[in-house]
């Protein structure tokens, strides 16, 4: 019989969380603990979005995200939760060195968390007084990293009240979101070789380097100071073990069931569930869409001039992603490889200027059975390459010649940097190109990272975690608040099931009274507050980026 979930039947409040992807797995989980009863559905076969994996051959892939970064964020979920990565059987793996940054001419830089093996490559390029400069960019990231993991990463932004916090105002310069990643890494370093590989991690968040707000160095602080991770299994052990706590707990998954749209109550202002595309109704207190949220306001909900201004804001860039299976060893690349383009900002500017694809590739090479040989047959390796690319737009583009193009140029690239030729090892291939992220993900544009981290579309700049005109209706994934990336999309899953508790006047179990009453924020004086924030953050932003122009 069909479960049907109706308010008035159930003694429970009821939740549906549409998308599996980690926002909505992590909120399921949450709610469910929190005494919710949840049903997660989702339009494909498989949970985790873009964090699954593609399996072929025996060869295992991750489709999406293959670093982990920022590991308290994921320690906080399980600890909330009641238990831990270690109790659920989650190992995570070290991956040693970060990287390989290979450049055209040859040289090659070790990326390394251990300092001894960082101040010999530093003091190599730079000298010896390179290594000062190398402490004082740690320092500066180090303090990104702090403030936003405690004033950002852990709060809500529903408007520009929230930006009224004392604490917070004091510390906006501090965050450097008036300069970019490449500028703040230009004053640490003196070799534009060492500026492009303490920047190039911009791409994280689908940016590029030259428009990311300094405050992303705190991406490579989270890779120098607590190292690169991989979790044993792939990256999908995240979601699919948040996914075996909610069900646990008693939530319900349906896969396999697109919806169509969101209920509303008769005067439009509430969610009441969701009508799914084979014209099953299913009804609920609470909806949560994980979906993408330019597609959930356009496709889920009802028209509206907001849903058309999501369209027109900046998006992250989409990738050609290629999956290789490989019959023996591909013996000189470690587990993670970047390639950089001799012509490093014209590639970017080719890619977010223009939505195109670069005259000169750089990419990402990831070898996930380098650090786990689960992930290849014996004697085989898997290997991923992606290749950063414009989102799709209104003119055409021949997919299948850049692919060929991708493939020969990244090909080519490789051996003449490391000597190693891939050709007659490649068995078996799949692509991903930004055509196949938008059908398979709803993507808008195929952007691979979803609304992009610009300077206004951050912070109270960024949508909302809650519908403005409908009650009941939420958003958790990269386009909401906090953003892209799977532990700022944990951070948010807690920023979103927290909102949801506290309007639905539930406790998180998480929460002890002492913490609530810690996180209140100060409100006397808060349109002044708020008022300030703002005259600083913008202020600051246009008359740095007049300085850079």
């Amino acid at each position: 019989m069909e479960k049907q979930y109706t308010p008035s039947q159930q003694k429970k409040k009821t939740a549906i969380v549409v998308g599996a992807g980690v926002g909505g797995v992590a909120t399921a989980a949450r709610l469910q603990m929190a005494g919710f009863d949840v049903t997660v559905i989702e339009k494909n076969d498989f949970t985790g979005g873009r964090c699954s994996l593609i399996h072929k051959d025996g060869h295992r892939f991750d489709q999406g995200p293959s670093l982990l970064l920022l590991p308290n964020l994921f320690h906080e979920t399980f600890r909330d939760l009641g238990t831990s990565l270690q109790e659920e059987g989650v190992e995570l793996l070290k991956c040693e060195p970060n990287y390989n940054i290979y450049f055209k001419d040859g040289e090659r830089v070790e990326m390394s968390s251990d300092l001894a093996r960082m101040k010999s490559e530093i003091e190599r390029i730079e000298g010896p007084e390179g290594w000062a400069g190398y402490l004082g960019f740690l320092k500066e990231s180090g303090q990104h990293y702090d403030i936003s993991y405690i004033h950002v990463l852990k709060r809500n932004f529903e408007g520009f009240t929230s930006m009224l916090r004392r604490e917070f105002v004091g510390k906006v310069l501090a965050l450097h979101t008036h300069q970019s990643v490449y500028t703040r890494a230009a004053k640490y370093f003196k070799s534009e070789r060492l500026r492009r590989v303490f920047t190039f991690a911009a791409m994280y968040l689908g940016m590029s380097p030259y428009d990311a707000p300094g405050t992303y160095s705190l991406l490579q602080y989270s890779e120098l100071a607590e190292g690169i991770w991989y979790p044993r299994g792939g990256f999908h052990r995240i979601p699919e073990t948040l996914v075996d706590i909610s069900k646990r707990n008693g939530a319900t998954y349906r896969l396999n069931t697109p919806v169509k749209q969101v209920l509303l109550s008769p005067d439009s202002k509430r969610a009441t569930g969701v009508l799914l595309a084979d014209g099953t109704s299913l009804h609920a207190d609470v909806v949560v869409l994980n979906a993408d949220l330019v597609h959930s306001y356009t496709t889920l909900l009802p028209p509206s001039p907001r849903a058309t201004a999501l369209k027109s804001r900046p998006h992250s860039c989409s990738s050609i992603s290629l999956y290789w299976s490989l019959s023996s060893k591909a013996e000189k690349l470690s587990t993670h490889n970047i390639f950089l383009a001799d012509s490093y900002k014209e590639s970017f500017d080719s890619i977010f200027k223009r939505q195109d694809l670069p005259d000169e590739l750089s990419f990402y090479v990831n070898v996930p059975s380098r650090i786990d040989p689960t992930a290849a047959p014996e004697g085989g390796d898997s290997l991923v390459v992606l290749v950063p690319c414009g989102h799709i737009t209104s003119e055409s583009k021949d997919w299948p010649a850049n692919v060929a193009r991708v493939r020969e140029e990244v090909l080519t690239a490789i051996q003449q940097r490391t000597g190693e030729d891939l050709r007659p090892k490649i068995v078996s291939e799949t692509v991903n190109t930004p055509e196949v992220w938008q059908e398979k993900f709803n993507l808008h544009q195929g952007a691979i990272l979803g609304m992009s981290h610009s300077f206004f579309n951050v912070l109270v700049f960024r949508p909302t975690t809650k519908h403005p005109e409908i009650e009941g209706c939420y958003f958790v994934g990269a386009s909401t608040h906090p953003g892209t990336g799977v532990p700022i999309c944990l951070a948010g899953a807690k920023i979103t099931t927290e909102q949801i508790l506290k309007n639905e006047g539930m406790p998180a179990p998480w929460v002890t009274n002492e913490q609530f009453h810690k996180q209140r924020p100060r409100t006397e004086d808060a349109p002044f507050w708020a008022l300030v924030a703002l005259v600083v953050m913008v202020g600051g932003w246009v008359a740095m980026r007049a300085v850079e122009m």
